[in-house]
């Protein structure tokens, strides 16, 4: 008893002598930091998390553990831990940043031309939809899902935290430009360079391959490895929300309709028409129009029916208006969608469906929302499926003309999520729910606020390839905060 009261009195003695020996300024370093660190608890919403205080305490304060050990080194060893330190230092707070403030994010296709351009470099706000809490907390935070130079994973899969997200300023309005984790983007063929695993395999199978899963698995070398991603380490879409849980949606020859009513479109949105022409248009007048290379080709194409020679280039109402004035258009501009010379309707969702939908005319159908019930029947459950077996995580099975959720007959599902309609303005050129459906809640990453950089990757450094207009431009213009 004797040596565990010297023992006991040595602690107190110890801890006393440390607390004495701090600093005032480290005192109120440390107390904003727990101030902080509290708030972010209570945000949290779980009290367990406080218990770190003891952590940031003894890094501040008591200092029983020698974190900082390496300052009483010399030479390499204190240069080489001097950097360690300043460099985990520098990725937690990145992490803490990137998890529940904002990102920035790259705009790598063309799909919301002319909202955003290829090449803008957007600072996207997390907190104003409300953070989601880190479902894959181990992971680098520089990296989505793999490690440059390496390329290797940049997550370790375990441990896996359920979707729980924090409160924000408000929902997801109409018209909104929103970040998401990619909802197909579970599955992926690695060496593909759009490697959405279900659109190759629903591809294969358009092109007469038996069992694309098999096909796939046995040419490696083509496909490269499929790997499963978890939500939150898939690829970062965005589009603009244009349907919201609850909400009846149809789209009638390119018009949107919610509940019935239809909606405006986008300020700048974009079509692509089929441009009859006599000759070649020049690369300058495609500039000045605002038309990427890519976009337009460098030679026009021709009708191998008629001979008729055409461009085909997504522009926006005001664009169209410009062209027809041009001397070399020889015709009316039609729509692509209307011209009969492309196929609009491979790969509409779902995947596979029963349904005679195209990219311009889709039946009206319900976007689950949370809390709701919805009777499934065998012509709509192609709709839903996706969602109630990988989004829900349910065992989904049709036998007998029944269906079958968990093992159990049921015509009647509640949804546990929120789900949305995501669309490109670029309508005729965007990958989004027309092919791969509802957008579930928790891949929902936050919305783009202001453009940080934009550059042209078209153009030369001394050729305008730097934005300068662009810089600190509004990233939602059609929607305020």
């Amino acid at each position: 008893m004797m040596e565990s009261g010297k023992e006991k009195k040595s602690f107190k003695s110890d801890l006393k002598g440390r607390l004495a020996a701090i600093q005032t300024t480290r005192w109120v370093r440390f107390g904003v930091v727990s101030l902080i660190f509290f708030l972010w608890v209570i945000w949290m919403g779980n009290p367990w998390l406080a218990l770190i205080w003891l952590l940031l305490a003894d890094i501040y304060i008591t200092q029983f553990i020698p974190w900082t050990w390496w300052k009483n080194t010399k030479g390499t060893t204190r240069v080489v831990m001097g950097w360690v330190d300043a460099i985990v230092y520098a990725l937690i707070l990145v992490y803490v940043i990137f998890a529940f403030i904002g990102q920035n994010y790259k705009i790598p296709s063309s799909s919301l031309e002319k909202s955003l351009l290829v090449g803008d470099y957007l600072w996207v706000n997390k907190a104003l939809y409300g953070p989601r809490v880190p479902q894959t907390p181990l992971h680098f935070p520089l990296a989505q899902h793999t490690l440059p130079v390496l390329n290797t994973k940049s997550y370790i899969e375990n441990p896996q935290l359920e979707y729980h997200r924090l409160p924000g300023l408000r929902n997801i309005k109409r018209g909104d430009i929103v970040v998401f984790n990619y909802p197909q983007g579970d599955t992926v063929a690695v060496k593909i360079p759009n490697p959405d695993y279900y659109q190759i395999c629903y591809d294969l199978a358009q092109n007469g391959v038996p069992n694309p899963k098999a096909y796939i698995e046995a040419n490696p070398e083509i496909f490269g490895e499929i790997v499963y991603r978890p939500v939150d380490r898939r690829e970062n879409y965005v589009k603009r929300a244009i349907g919201l849980p609850g909400e009846r949606l149809q789209i009638k020859n390119d018009s949107i309709f919610i509940n019935g009513e239809p909606i405006a479109e986008p300020t700048n949105v974009e079509f692509n028409y089929i441009i009859p022409v006599n000759r070649r248009i020049p690369d300058q007048k495609w500039i000045d129009l605002g038309v990427r290379n890519e976009d337009h080709g460098s030679e026009p194409m021709a009708d191998l029916s008629t001979g008729e020679l055409f461009y085909n280039v997504p522009l926006t109402y005001e664009m169209k208006a410009v062209v027809e004035g041009w001397e070399e258009v020889a015709g009316p501009l039609v729509r692509e969608g209307q011209s009969g010379k492309y196929d609009t309707s491979s790969g509409i969702f779902p995947l596979g469906g029963p349904y005679n939908w195209n990219r311009g005319n889709i039946g009206e159908f319900w976007i689950p929302q949370r809390g709701k019930t919805l009777h499934l029947t065998l012509d709509n459950l192609p709709v839903y499926e996706r969602v109630i077996r990988v989004y829900e995580g349910n065992k989904l099975k049709v036998k007998d003309g029944r269906i079958y959720i968990n093992d159990e007959p049921n015509e009647y599902y509640t949804f546990k999520l929120d789900y949305y309609w995501m669309m490109g303005d670029n309508r005729d050129r965007s990958a989004d729910s027309r092919y791969w459906g509802f957008v579930p809640e928790d891949h929902i990453v936050g919305t783009p606020m202001f453009v940080i950089a934009s550059f042209d990757e078209e153009r030369g450094l001394f050729d305008g390839k730097i934005r300068w207009n662009r810089i600190l431009r509004d990233a939602n213009p059609d929607n305020k905060w």
